[in-house]
């Protein structure tokens, strides 16, 4: 767990908040509708999540107005999950996906939805304050190929390493 915040603090450690450029986060979003269990379909590599299996990222609203975030991973090597607890807050208008998350401490990081099933909230995917950071999550554990299909080709065109992603196994059901 200390090896996962201290990632964290690594990532967030700049306090790079704005999305990259040319990547624009999607508006009409609305929070109440993003709330909930999100599994993680997708990612880039990063060492706060490297070896991890059965991702998911739960999303609550906090009294202070933000949101409350747990991250939580299967680690196979160990046989034990991995939590982590964090807070989001929006960085202009609750309608544009654009938040700054923070794992520990004072230190942000951006977390940009530049994809969203507007109509069910059923994937989404997820940049962070550079293009070395991409996730594509979904309420279900699989995306139909298609729309994932859809999602790379639209992360590619964006600039994001797609032949690098990592696709996650969701394969237990104690997760």
């Amino acid at each position: 767990m200390k090896k996962i915040v201290l990632s964290l603090l690594l990532l967030l450690g700049g306090c790079a908040v704005a999305p990259p450029s040319g990547v624009t986060p999607i508006t009409g979003f609305e929070l109440e509708r993003y709330l909930g269990q999100w599994y993680e379909i997708a990612r880039l590599d990063h060492s706060f999540e490297r070896g991890l299996s059965n991702v998911s990222a739960t999303y609550s609203p906090r009294e202070d107005g933000g949101v409350a975030v747990l991250n939580r991973g299967y680690d196979g090597r160990a046989g034990t999950w991995k939590d982590v607890e964090g807070r989001a807050y929006f960085i202009g208008e609750p309608a544009v996906g654009s938040l700054k998350v923070s794992f520990f401490g004072p230190f942000y990081g951006g977390y940009h939805i530049v994809a969203l099933d507007k109509v069910n909230y059923s994937y989404a995917m997820i940049s962070g304050p550079s293009r070395d950071y991409l996730w594509i999550l979904a309420r279900t554990r699989q995306l139909p190929p298609a729309v994932l299909e859809e999602l790379l080709q639209q992360a590619q065109a964006l600039g994001f390493a797609t032949d690098q992603l990592i696709m996650v196994k969701q394969d237990r059901d104690d997760a």
